[in-house]
């Protein structure tokens, strides 16, 4: 059994891959469907929590979903989570070229890091729920994330994912190694399973879906999956309005 990356080895990593990540078009060229899942995260977000002021964006790397994010919701707050100084540094650093104003930055690892009160209308977290571990660990980051949000908002999350049967697992694994291999030859795909295997343990989609609902979240929508990547979200539910006594003010 491959004995897995620490965090303090994954943001070595990622430390030293900052450029690669600094591009809307390029960033994500190992994940199947990049683009079209980016747009599809920003759309629903939007459409679901229309007057967001405050977003969260969960191992947000160089800043791509976030850049995306506020395209169309221009006006919110943004705190930026990463285990990377240097992507957390990009990443304030095009949001502020853009437009963006109020940036705030978390260092630290989302597993680790207090998020407080509930207070972000949207969460994002796009490529990086895969570096959890244990099935506990996935609850309680799911737990976490829940209870950040206010009431009335939303999760969305685009990511790699497992598939529960091996021979499923194993057909998918050819698929995405075709791709890669057409994106950039042999090498780069052996590249890429490599640092997924020592360092990622994805869950299947109907177990994080399954998850959601288990920790709050109602509503829970699938907007696209594709071999091993998937974008879904869910709703956690606002209070519902009081009932109206016969004489019309509420009881």
């Amino acid at each position: 059994m491959t004995v897995k990356s620490t965090p303090e080895q994954i943001r070595e990593r990622f430390d030293n891959d900052v450029e690669r990540f600094s591009n809307l078009e390029t960033g994500q060229t190992a994940t199947m469907d990049a683009p079209l899942v980016m747009e599809s995260v920003a759309q629903a977000a939007a459409r679901t929590n229309p007057d967001a002021a405050n977003m969260l964006d969960v191992g947000c790397g160089a800043g791509n979903y976030t850049l995306k994010m506020l395209q169309y919701v221009p006006h919110m707050a943004v705190t930026l989570l990463d285990l990377s100084r240097p992507m957390l540094e990009r990443a304030r650093a095009r949001v502020a070229d853009a437009g963006g104003r109020h940036v705030r930055m978390m260092q630290g690892d989302v597993r680790d890091i207090e998020l407080g009160a509930p207070q972000f209308d949207i969460i994002l977290a796009a490529m990086v729920l895969h570096h959890l571990r244990g099935d506990d660990e996935w609850r309680a980051v799911f737990e976490k994330l829940y209870h950040a949000l206010k009431p009335g908002g939303s999760l969305w999350i685009a990511d790699h994912l497992a598939h529960a049967h091996p021979a499923i697992q194993e057909m998918m694994q050819a698929r995405w190694g075709d791709y890669l291999t057409g994106l950039k030859g042999e090498a780069y795909r052996d590249h890429v399973f490599a640092y997924v295997e020592q360092e990622d343990t994805p869950r299947p989609l109907l177990f994080q879906t399954d998850l959601l609902r288990e920790v709050g979240f109602t509503q829970v929508d699938v907007l696209h999956k594709n071999n091993a990547f998937a974008a879904f979200g869910a709703i956690k539910p606002a209070p519902a309005p009081p009932e109206l006594g016969a004489g019309g003010a509420a009881s």
